[in-house]
């Protein structure tokens, strides 16, 4: 493998990741100048504890980023578990809420008990701020402060309402380890700053090994904008038609749609359904 490859393999890594340069070097200890020479491909045969390094900060093996360098001579090649549906699909992309996770509505209804407000004052509060802290423009802290200021609450944590009321879509657990085993897989959401992270950790979103999580709050855009879409296709690193987006929004659906993706609708109030669908589109 030559450097330049090496080069856009570890930097495919560490965007999947959702690594700034400096936060990879921080967290794989290098100096910014040797992991920006990497990447760019000036630096000729980089060893293997960098690139072991860079690895274990992206949560990527090893193989993958050195491929058969890594392979004892007289071992033979590992062998590609990953599938291509009929429909040729390659890499698939789950939405989080209304997919892999639903009722977060509920917590509108426990802050109107809490603020003495109608539920549809708070919904419509929260929505006028939602694009704003799900891009990163303002922070989760000033959110929930704005949010308080206008329901008249001392206090207010978003996330604590949040995490209280969502709960795991049923029979989505077995989908996304079926899914994991033979396909690559990503989440693709609208969220808000370190939510996807925390219901990973807590066992709300199945914690399998996605190949790439493209977080509105970190990219600074949310779909439907062809931005979102654009990325995700480079982190996932495959030709359009390979992709198959599952989300609950048409609006959502059919801008990927646009961009050349395999797309299936997410029926939240009947999921089993949906999950079925979901299996007769990746028959391989």
């Amino acid at each position: 493998m030559d450097e330049k490859t090496l080069g856009k393999r570890l930097q495919l890594a560490r965007k999947r990741a959702g690594l700034t340069q400096q936060e990879l070097c921080q967290k794989a200890g290098l100096s910014y100048s040797t992991l920006a020479k990497i990447e760019r491909g000036a630096i000729r045969s980089p060893s293997v504890f960098t690139v072991s390094a860079i690895a274990g900060a992206t949560g990527t093996p090893l193989e993958d980023l050195l491929g058969s360098q890594v392979q004892n001579a007289n071992s033979p090649a590992p062998q590609n578990t990953k599938k291509r549906s009929k429909s040729g699909v390659t890499f698939i992309y789950f939405d989080v809420n209304g997919t892999l996770v639903r009722f977060f509505h509920r917590a509108f209804t426990e802050i109107a008990r809490a603020c003495g407000k109608p539920t549809d004052i708070v919904e419509t509060l929260f929505w006028r701020h939602h694009d704003d802290v799900a891009t990163g423009r303002i922070s989760l802290e000033e959110f929930d402060s704005a949010l308080a200021k206008e329901l008249e609450m001392t206090n207010l944590s978003w996330r604590k309402y949040y995490m209280e009321n969502v709960e795991q879509m049923p029979e989505i657990r077995p989908l996304i380890e079926w899914t994991a085993e033979h396909y690559e897989i990503g989440l693709l959401s609208n969220n808000l700053p370190g939510f996807i992270d925390e219901m990973r950790q807590i066992g709300i979103i199945p914690d399998v090994n996605y190949a790439a999580i493209v977080d509105s709050s970190k990219l600074g855009v949310l779909k439907p904008d062809p931005k979102i879409y654009e990325t995700a296709q480079q982190l996932a690193s495959v030709e359009p038609a390979e992709i198959l987006f599952i989300d609950d929004s048409r609006s959502n659906l059919v801008a990927a749609d646009k961009a050349g993706w395999h797309v299936t609708w997410f029926d939240e109030i009947q999921p089993v359904e949906s999950i079925e669908r979901i299996k007769a589109t990746l028959e391989f």
